[in-house]
């Protein structure tokens, strides 16, 4: 009886034969030939002919690769299926088998494109028919199978899958939304193509059906487990998985492949698969485990398992995206294509990974080198328009937009993102066409109907503004859609009334300088005063660090050990890798959800990051940067400052004064407040403060003496106190109070003009801004807070809760 093995070459043999322009296809004369040869006594007529290569062509569609024709996968389905006798062919043909070394020669020429004998992922590789590789992948010589018995537990399993596919009536359609218009997460694997199956299958796990053929499926690994040696129970189980997978019944598949770990712990593959198939179904903590294991097999195997390491390090990036953790990622994809210069998936990767962490020129590079090896790429195309978008080169921007878009034209990350660009620019007509296609592709796409309502508010079409508000209200209930539509119910009012109060401009403003601003009472934040208190309060607001306790900080500096590193000017320092950095963050920002956690890092790494580690050198000292979020991480002002003192107080240079009642050197008191201000106070220089407060020496300050100096309302962070300020009272609303100029409701403080009796938001006041009806030479402010916070004493501001875990963001 002819093996698997011989009868898949058997075919391949005959494949290889008729592809006559060795395209690795078969077309409808080199299949006219094929269908003549191995029917010599038979005398066809052209019309018989054509009807034969039309019923194959149809039946077989899945497997027709263009121009190229019909595939070996094709030809080997149309033996499996019956339609002709392969051994009878061979024979009529009076084709011999090869030796293996010719036959892997011969399949490397004819079928180049569906080889996956080479780990290495190629711009070619990419194929249309992907819904059967069992006979490619098994041949492979690094990957195949290896047992005769494999092969019937691979033909058994083959037909339970034939069954159940039969019964299951949602086999085969693809889900609710269309995943073609997504960007590619680039997926790697070790054979075939590096992007997941394009057609997503539903499997009803709930029904009769399944129940049955798991219980089959079961009885197939109990016979890979009874099998003669541990290596042909490995080898079965391993197949079973394949075939799971590739039909994405991926957590029975997972179970194969862990039975395999567990026969084998040191061969890579059923941990690196494993690992595939915990992210597929979105376990990314335990598929960082898998691939993390993969990763030490493969580098304890030696040269064994080389070509594999690439591929490795992208799926553990891509793993660590899943948690959030971005900057550890791009380690692994700059990995990956230093072991693989040709891996354009992994340095478009790294580039969409720096981009996320605000590294924009590292991510043009990697993006442009990533399109330099694939034009075709859609996704990398979208990634660096927006990085281009970020430095402000908005021309090349829509230019690689729209390439991104012509390469696929339902690409709902380019059209979002570009809708963003044209708002940016001011182009809001052109910007509500590009949301009115994203909604096209994905109608429940709430943030583009918002985004349709503001650009169409921009471009002057209210009405229509009106109607895309009310859509958007349908999606989701999030109060900033009520606040807009409070809006534009006031700008409806104003159009109905004309000239308003006579002079026509009641919806412009001017902005006025500062000097101008006089403030009433002692109460009344200063304009200037209050524009940095907001810019940090908005920091606050996207890292969520004021929901982050500041004892968190010294819990991380009791319980964890930070070895000690020297610096270029030769002091000790417990400074730590960036990618190690985001562990600590992930750690004290736990209970952020991945995607809120990559912004919250991103904006830390723009911040402080990029001060702390001026030179680069990819190190930050762990203790200034504990320092640095004291002040801003939630808890009373007194604890805020004590865990600052203490965070610079167990830095090394500090170390040797621990032992005179809990001293720090004064010149690293004075540089952590200059490092403050840079971060925090960007706009009121601080160039000169070390020479304002003295020469550098050895003194040492005590605590009191560190608050003396923080709180110092010219040189130090005197800030805090507007910054807890508005802690307490910027969700507080004034009832149907509206500003003058922005006309949305205020929350929060109310500034008004005490002579012409108009009122401010925070943000228009800090700005400077005034309605054009109201030219005076001079204005007096006075701020109201909400009347119940009024009443209370100023303490309460000294009693600080953590914030409400929503956020209000306007439009």
């Amino acid at each position: 009886m002819t093996t698997r093995g011989s009868r898949s070459e058997k075919v391949r043999r005959i494949f290889v034969q008729f592809d006559f322009n060795r395209d690795g296809g078969l077309n409808r004369e080199e299949m006219s030939a094929l269908v003549v040869a191995v029917n010599p006594r038979v005398k066809f007529s052209e019309e018989q002919i054509s009807a034969i290569l039309d019923e194959v062509f149809r039946t077989y569609g899945e497997f027709i690769d263009g121009e190229k024709g019909l595939t070996y996968d094709g030809l080997l389905r149309t033996y499996d299926d019956g339609a002709g006798d392969v051994d009878r062919d061979f024979e009529a043909l009076g084709l011999e088998l090869k030796t293996d070394e010719e036959n892997e020669a011969a399949s490397s020429l004819a079928l180049e494109e569906a080889s996956t004998s080479s780990a290495m992922e190629r711009a070619s590789s990419v194929g249309p028919q992907k819904t059967h590789r069992t006979a490619a992948w098994a041949a492979s010589p690094n990957h195949g199978i290896i047992f005769d018995d494999t092969w019937k537990l691979v033909d058994d399993l083959e037909i339970l899958i034939k069954r159940l596919k039969s019964k299951q009536t949602k086999d085969g359609k693809p889900k609710g939304e269309n995943f073609d218009v997504y960007s590619d997460p680039g997926w790697s694997r070790e054979l075939g193509p590096s992007s997941e199956v394009d057609k997503r299958i539903i499997w009803e796990e709930s029904g009769h059906d399944y129940g049955v053929f798991v219980k089959e499926l079961g009885a197939l690994r109990s016979r890979a487990d009874g099998s003669r040696s541990r290596e042909e129970a490995f080898d079965g189980h391993m197949a079973l998985g394949r075939v799971l997978y590739d039909q994405q019944l991926f957590k029975e598949s997972l179970v194969c492949f862990k039975r395999a770990c567990e026969l084998q712990p040191t061969d890579v593959r059923p941990h690196f698969r494993a690992g595939n198939c915990y992210y597929v179904i979105g376990r990314h903590s335990e598929a960082k485990s898998e691939f993390i294991s993969a990763l030490d097999a493969a580098e304890a195997g030696g040269n064994q398992w080389g070509y594999l390491l690439p591929q490795i390090h992208v799926n553990l990036g891509i793993s660590l995206e899943g948690e959030g953790m971005v900057i550890s990622a791009c380690e692994h994809y700059r990995e990956a294509a230093i072991l693989c210069p040709t891996h354009f998936r992994a340095l478009k990767l790294l580039g969409s990974a720096l981009f996320g962490v605000g590294e924009y020129k590292a991510a043009i590079k990697a993006l442009e080198e990533a399109i330099y090896m694939k034009n075709d790429y859609a996704d990398a195309h979208c990634d660096l328009a927006s990085a281009l978008h970020a430095i402000g080169d908005d021309e090349n921007a829509i230019k690689e937009f729209q390439k991104a878009i012509d390469l696929k034209p339902g690409h709902v990350d380019a059209l979002y993102n570009l809708g963003g660009l044209y708002m940016d620019m001011g182009r809001y007509q052109r910007a509500s066409e590009v949301y009115t296609r994203v909604l096209g592709v994905w109608p429940n796409h709430w943030r583009a109907q918002l985004n349709k309502a503001v650009s169409l508010l921009g471009a002057g079409e209210t009405d229509e503004a009106k109607r895309a508000l009310k859509e958007a209200l349908k999606m989701t209930n999030r109060i900033e859609l009520y606040d807009a539509i409070s809006h534009l119910k006031q700008l409806q009012k104003k159009k109905l009334k004309g000239n308003g109060n006579g002079n026509g401009n009641d919806d412009s403003f001017v902005v006025v300088e500062a000097s101008k601003f006089k403030t009433v009472g002692e109460r009344t934040t200063l304009r200037q005063e209050l524009a940095t208190a907001l810019d940090i309060r908005s920091f606050q607001r996207t890292t969520r660090l004021i929901r982050c306790d500041v004892d968190l900080l010294k819990k991380e500096m009791n319980e964890n050990e930070t070895p000690l590193t020297y610096s270029g000017t030769g002091f000790p320092e417990k400074s730590i890798r960036k990618a190690a950095l985001e562990g600590v963050l992930r750690r004290l920002l736990g209970f952020l959800k991945p995607e809120t956690f990559v912004g919250a890092v991103k904006e830390i790494n723009l911040k402080i990051l990029t001060v702390l580690d001026e030179s680069e050198s990819g190190r930050v000292d762990l203790g200034m940067f504990f320092a640095i979020l004291a002040p801003i991480c939630g808890g009373s002002p007194e604890k805020r400052k004590r865990v600052a003192f203490d965070s610079l107080l167990w830095r090394p240079v500090n170390e040797q004064e621990q032992g005179s009642q809990g001293q720090i050197k004064r010149v690293d008191a004075l540089r952590y407040i200059k490092l403050l201000r840079l971060i925090y106070i960007p706009s009121q220089g601080t160039s000169e403060l070390l020479e304002i407060h003295g020469e550098a020496d050895d003194s040492t300050v005590s605590f009191t003496e560190f608050i003396a100096m923080f709180d110092d309302s010219d040189w130090g962070f005197g800030i805090l106190s507007t910054l807890l300020k508005l802690e307490i009272s910027d969700r507080n609303r004034h009832g149907k109070q509206s500003c003058s100029v922005c006309k949305y409701p205020i929350i929060g403080s109310r500034f008004k003009e005490m002579k012409s009796g108009f009122s401010l938001c925070g943000q228009c006041y800090s700005e400077g801004k005034v309605p054009t009806s109201f030219k005076l030479d001079e204005y007096r402010f006075k701020e109201y807070v909400k009347e119940s916070e009024a009443v209370k004493d100023k303490c309460l501001w000294f009693s600080l809760q953590k914030s409400p875990s929503g956020t209000t963001t306007n439009l």
